[in-house]
């Protein structure tokens, strides 16, 4: 399985979203920072989920960090577009 399919497995479990979109966007910055070669590190994500409406957009971001875990750590980049 691919880092692309991992977020989404994860981030699907831990907020059954209605709109959930990971785009991997690595080949926009291949050689620059933070590229390793692998194809896997930037990735743009859009996620719309009832869970996050009681949260403030700071807490929506680290419930998205947490649900995504160790993953954190092979990613370089993340643009999110949480609601």
């Amino acid at each position: 399985m691919g880092v692309k399919d991992d977020i989404e497995e994860r981030l699907t479990a831990a907020f059954a979203p209605s709109v959930l979109e990971v785009v991997n966007e690595s080949h926009k910055h291949a050689g620059h920072s933070g590229d390793d070669g692998s194809g896997a590190s930037h990735f743009r994500i859009t996620i719309r989920a009832a869970a996050f409406q009681p949260m403030t957009r700071i807490a929506r971001h680290r419930a998205v960090q947490a649900a995504l875990g160790d993953l954190n750590q092979r990613i370089h980049a993340i643009a999110l577009d949480i609601g």
